[in-house]
């Protein structure tokens, strides 16, 4: 603790004053280890920022307060909010000197374990001029290495980059053998275990030569840094409180990282909610949270149940749903709004109806002035809104789907980055490979022989000086390398970032307009990284901050505005969690789509899928509508009338639908007809019409 000014005890109390008890009861706790189960909509960002600024005001440095997010934005809000609170209190006088929160450490464990490795990285033999490998990136380093030791080669089918790539994460992250890994989660792999040892070998070995790191490696190497004698007391030493948030949401590794920082448990708060516990997929585990109480001594629970987000009826529905969970932190949400209906289970008689029906609800939402940009349709997997996309854009309403392919992703963003990246770390092959094979006439023997002949010289450019080019090469290559000698400080004079990316582009910008389709809207793209290389004030930190926490578009950069700027949200129940809007729709509420019937085959795998249904339920604030169409057709290639009824989602047993307002998406109309004349015939005589038929 340092020598700061303590808040008057009064001042406190009264910044606390708009908290409810349990929200105080947590911001106030003092240094023993805390767990806050913070029920969905509960005010979680709220009490933690009190937290973090009720520590300062009792004295603790904020330069010795680390706060790890899953992302930067949450980071950035929640030092925000600090920073108000404590200009609250300096401008009474309780806090004689200036502080500010944004001394406390912030970031994603993927930003801190970077930061930490620059700054400790050689006590473990860590230069600190290591580049980082995104996830694609560390796929074709991947796919190289299975391509060199030619293990596609046999006569059983060997995985796919992506595959391999997650097998190798998983093994990291949860700290599981490979035979444990393949045999839980990919099964039908089991018979290439061999072959993906001496590929993760490879893969190992080659990062290690590149002084290349990839995700896993960020927090591996963090992991390193806090184990080995010495090394782990020296990180420790600089944090007086540790606080995490979405504590469900972390792998093994990550709790392991969080266990070597505070030992005891002195100092550590962990922020969650077991209930909404998703991502197993990404290798996170429910059992962090479930099992911190055991992991030391004193833990505090608090739970915050008081929900500010969505009416009374509404919970009452979701914590049923929820407490039919196995196990977990009970607690039961309530909500001082205790108007609104019920929520609406509708059942549709096909996913056309169940369009319909959707469609027609969310325009008679907005014709009651309800903007289409405070309503989301949420389902499970990305091919269960094919329908309403294909029908929205027929009525030409506008939508925002969630997913696809982030921009870091698109081809002529990587190809611009993988240019920094070589001059930051000369021994990046994965860019000098794909910068190389960029240009024209240079084929991937060659590239290879080139990237083969800058490791063998450690990273100097001179090594490609007396390349000669093909004819098709001639005009580039002078460009190529004198480009290369600018971005390394060859030139002797250190150039700004956005300068040095404004070589780049004018170097690529003719291979951009050869090489891709719709070349102005790249060429686009490029300009705004540019502009955007201004606000940072090293190549380094702007390659980390690229990497780790990549913009979705370029309108998180800059770009026009829509002309009609109301439109529907369509998103997967995974990509939703954290956001809210006033009407929720759920899709395709039926067992074999939810839960998925890809998910069900252990108890474990049943249980997340459960509380993935309880997220997509606790995102709506004032409607909620979830539909199961009883017909569902089989998606292929080739559309057929394939199909089967469904069975309503085992979340929603019959002993839960008294919380449910039941509809019929379109009630059938019974067909009275006008009757004629009465026949002389009776179905007797055309029974016997039938029965000459076989006589």
């Amino acid at each position: 603790m340092s020598g700061m000014t303590v808040a008057d005890p009064a001042v406190l109390d009264q910044l606390l004053a708009d908290l409810n008890p349990q929200q105080r009861a947590a911001a106030q706790h003092g240094r023993s280890p805390l767990l806050i189960i913070a029920g969905a909509g509960t005010g979680k960002t709220t009490t933690l920022a009190h937290r973090v600024a009720s520590l300062i005001a009792t004295g603790i440095d904020p330069g010795r307060i680390l706060l790890l997010t899953f992302t930067r934005r949450a980071a950035a809000e929640m030092i925000r909010r600090v920073d108000a609170l404590l200009l609250r209190m300096q401008r009474t006088g309780s806090l004689h000197h200036r502080v500010v929160g944004r001394d406390v450490w912030g970031g994603t464990f993927h930003a801190v374990a970077t930061r930490l490795l620059r700054m400790h990285g050689k006590m473990i033999g860590l230069s600190p001029e290591f580049t980082i490998l995104d996830r694609s990136d560390a796929e074709d380093l991947l796919s190289a290495i299975r391509a060199e030791l030619e293990l596609a080669k046999t006569d059983k089918r060997f995985p796919l980059k992506g595959t391999c790539l997650d097998i190798y994460s998983r093994c990291v992250n949860m700290q599981k053998p490979i035979e444990d890994v393949v045999k839980d989660a990919f099964p039908w792999v089991v018979e290439q275990v061999g072959g993906l040892k001496k590929l993760f070998q490879a893969f190992t070995e080659r990062k290690e030569s590149q002084q290349v790191l990839d995700y896993d490696d960020l927090l591996l190497f963090w992991h390193a840094l806090m184990t080995e004698p010495g090394c782990g007391d020296i990180v420790r030493q600089k944090f007086d409180c540790v606080l995490v948030d979405e504590y469900q949401d972390t792998n093994t590794l990550q709790s392991e990282i969080v266990r070597g920082l505070c030992p005891t448990g002195e100092g550590l708060t962990v922020v969650g909610d077991d209930a909404q516990s998703i991502y197993s997929f990404r290798a996170a585990t429910v059992r962090n949270i479930l099992d911190f109480p055991q992991q030391f001594d004193g833990v505090a629970v608090v739970p915050l149940e008081q929900n500010y987000r969505s009416t009374q009826p509404i919970l009452q529905a979701t914590n049923h749903v929820i407490a039919l969970a196995s196990e977990g932190h009970r607690k039961t949400l309530w909500s001082q709004r205790n108007e609104g209906a019920k929520p609406k289970l509708v059942t549709c008689l096909d996913e056309t109806e169940q369009t319909e029906y959707v469609i027609e609800q969310v325009l008679a939402h907005r014709e009651a002035g309800l903007d289409l940009k405070k309503q989301a349709v949420l389902f499970r997997a990305s091919h269960h809104s094919l329908s309403l996309e294909v029908e929205l854009a027929r009525r030409n309403i506008l939508f925002h789907k969630y997913g696809g392919l982030k921009f870091v992703e698109a081809a002529h963003v990587k190809d611009l980055v993988a240019f920094l990246r070589l001059a930051e770390n000369p021994r990046d092959s994965v860019s000098a490979l794909r910068i190389l094979l960029l240009l024209p006439g240079i084929g991937h023997k060659k590239a290879s022989q080139l990237v083969d002949d800058l490791q063998a010289s450690q990273g100097n450019f001179t090594a490609w000086a007396g390349f000669k080019p093909p004819a098709a090469t001639t005009l580039h290559w002078p460009l190529f390398l004198a480009l290369l000698r600018i971005l390394s400080g060859q030139g002797g004079k250190k150039l700004e970032l956005q300068v040095e990316v404004h070589h780049v582009r004018s170097f690529y910008a003719p291979i951009v307009e050869q090489k891709y389709d719709d070349a102005p809207a790249r060429l686009r793209d490029l300009e705004q990284i540019e502009q955007l290389a201004s606000r940072f004030e090293s190549r380094s930190v702007f390659l980390n901050d690229l990497t780790l926490d990549p913009p979705s578009s370029t309108q998180d950069f800059a770009a026009d505005p829509l002309l009609d700027e109301d439109y529907l949200t369509l998103s997967t129940i995974h990509s939703a969690k954290g956001l809210e809007w006033e009407s929720v729709f759920v899709l395709h509420a039926a067992d074999g789509n939810i839960p998925s019937d890809m998910a069900t085959e252990s108890p474990a795998e049943i249980e997340e899928e459960r509380r993935l249904f309880y997220v997509a339920l606790t995102r709506a604030k004032t409607w909620l509508t979830v539909c199961h169409p009883q017909r569902y057709y089989f998606h292929s290639r080739h559309r057929s009338d394939r199909h089967s009824f469904s069975q309503r989602t085992r979340f929603l047993p019959e002993e839960l639908i008294a919380d449910w307002e039941c509809v019929i998406a379109r009630p059938q109309k019974v067909d009275q007809g006008a009757t004629g004349p009465v026949s002389d015939v009776t179905t007797a005589d055309i029974r016997k019409r039938i029965g000459r038929m076989w006589a």
